[in-house]
């Protein structure tokens, strides 16, 4: 696979969706590039020691070529090993890697990478001066406002210049401090409270430098006025709860026609690909899981949802399901 074109030119970071574990599969992607023709899609973050040792590599890289464009988002703290990932990034054709300094999972602790390693701006600086010096792709990071005490201006200050000296070429921000004892990841998306203001300040002395905002961006033209300020505007759980919601984005955001898409003809979309996953030995389920959401707030969606998500997974590899699922959505005008 070859990267059809680089987000550093036709700016595709302008919107984005967030990567989301357990969310932005491949599957998943595919649908919202249905919705949107110019986001920056993310994978899942991969861990760098994953991609080094396990016999899965293949399966936790591979992606269909309609998902451009796409980042790889990645997470490690040895050079070394992000180094090997940045290259296969490459090989493999995504359009940018980005490093993860953001998740505050104890899990992801215990590795010691993630949302941790802002106490340790030089260790981070290092692995990105690593991958950088081995590929042409855009290396991105993405990162909270701060952790724990370590949350002052000044030190987000200082941690983002480190990183744009080593080579980061944009700043996916998550405008939320990270708490790294005493509050899950769920919860730190939640209560810790949004603080725009502060990555406001980073854009403001930094002028020169790719911010883009994360956090709380939850309807198109709550993005559109984020775009006021920022270079990016990425969109995390909004987007996996309500696909619909952003049918018109390419419009908002990139001032590109769009129709009216339909929950019935993005479903008719994907048959083909989900067919094709088929075949190779997937489940219904894994495309319909996300499926799911793109009908609510209208008469019948709670049965609808009901009922694919019943036989979808007990009829796992029955295309027909989603044939009908999509016939009656269509007969219901949606």
């Amino acid at each position: 696979m070859v990267p059809i074109s680089s987000p550093t030119t036709n700016k595709a970071y302008r919107f984005s969706i967030a990567p989301m574990m357990d969310c932005t599969d491949r599957h998943f992607r595919v649908l919202m590039r249905q919705i949107s023709k110019r986001a920056l899609l993310y994978t899942e973050m991969i861990v760098s020691k994953a991609l080094h040792y396990s016999d899965r590599r293949n399966k936790l890289l591979d992606f269909d070529p309609t998902e451009h464009p796409i980042s790889l988002q990645i997470g490690g703290d040895d050079p070394k090993l992000l180094t090997e990932a940045t290259l296969l990034a490459e090989e493999w054709g995504y359009d940018e890697i980005n490093l993860n300094i953001g998740c505050p999972s104890q899990k992801v602790q215990s590795g010691n990478f993630g949302a941790c390693l802002m106490a340790n701006p030089d260790q981070v600086a290092r692995c990105i001066e690593a991958m950088c010096s081995k590929t042409k792709l855009p290396v991105t990071v993405k990162h909270r406002i701060g952790i724990d005490n370590l949350d002052s201006e000044d030190l987000l200050i200082a941690f983002v210049d480190r990183l744009a000296a080593a080579g980061a070429q944009r700043f996916s921000i998550h405008a939320r401090k990270a708490w790294l004892k005493g509050l899950d990841p769920k919860q730190n998306r939640t209560i810790p409270p949004l603080q725009y203001e502060r990555v406001e300040h980073v854009k403001k002395i930094r002028p020169n430098l790719k911010i883009e905002l994360n956090g709380g961006l939850n309807t198109p033209f709550a993005c559109l006025n984020a775009l006021k300020i920022f270079d990016g505007a990425m969109v995390g759980r909004a987007a996996y709860a309500h696909p619909l919601r952003w049918k018109n984005i390419d419009e908002i955001i990139f001032k590109e026609k769009t129709n009216d898409i339909k929950a019935s003809e993005i479903i008719r979309k994907i048959i083909p690909y989900t067919e094709e996953h088929l075949h190779k030995n997937g489940k219904l389920w894994d495309m319909c899981k996300h499926i799911l959401n793109l009908v609510e707030e209208v008469p019948g969606a709670k049965a609808w949802r009901r009922d694919l998500g019943l036989k979808a997974q007990t009829e796992k590899y029955n295309l027909e399901i989603l044939v009908k699922a999509a016939q009656q959505l269509e007969d219901a005008g949606l």
